[in-house]
């Protein structure tokens, strides 16, 4: 089964809304591409499988500024360094990202279902996803940073 490039929309969608309604940050999808590697482009990843009509996995990598923005306006208080709470953030709103991606593609009569989040620090850590078809990569801008999500259905 190829892969319908328009359930990347439902994703952007999520990921702009997540981030403007939890953190109150603005983000800026960029260009998609098709990633060809394994290595994350940030500092903390968080990643979460799904199953339905595909399997795949999408994961969501942020830079350490922009992370640490994000968090510390979801609590309300300074977080600076990535720690245990900003590790628990990470997988939740991994977690919101894909529960609104999941509602986006269920209008289009896509039916997924996710697995638990999970997260993965450290500079140019990899991510392995579980499923083999084509990864796309989409790379957002903040005013603190950047992260980029990443979209691999089999």
């Amino acid at each position: 089964m190829s892969v319908d490039v328009k359930i990347i929309n439902p994703f952007i969608n999520a990921t702009v809304k997540v981030l403007e309604t939890m953190a109150f940050v603005k983000s800026k999808a960029g260009k998609v591409y098709l990633k060809k590697d394994f290595i994350a482009r940030g500092d903390i990843s968080g990643i979460i499988g799904i199953t339905g009509e595909q399997n795949g996995t999408i994961s969501v990598t942020f830079n350490e500024n922009c992370i640490l923005k994000i968090v510390s306006n979801m609590l309300g208080e300074k977080v600076d360094s990535i720690n245990k709470d900003v590790q628990d953030a990470v997988g939740e709103l991994t977690n919101m990202i894909s529960g609104q991606a999941r509602v986006g593609l269920e209008e289009m009569g896509k039916i997924f279902q996710a697995a638990i989040p999970t997260v993965v620090t450290g500079k140019n850590h990899t991510i392995f996803g579980i499923a083999n078809g084509p990864k796309f990569a989409i790379p957002f801008t903040t005013e603190e940073g950047h992260f980029t999500i990443e979209v691999c259905f089999e």
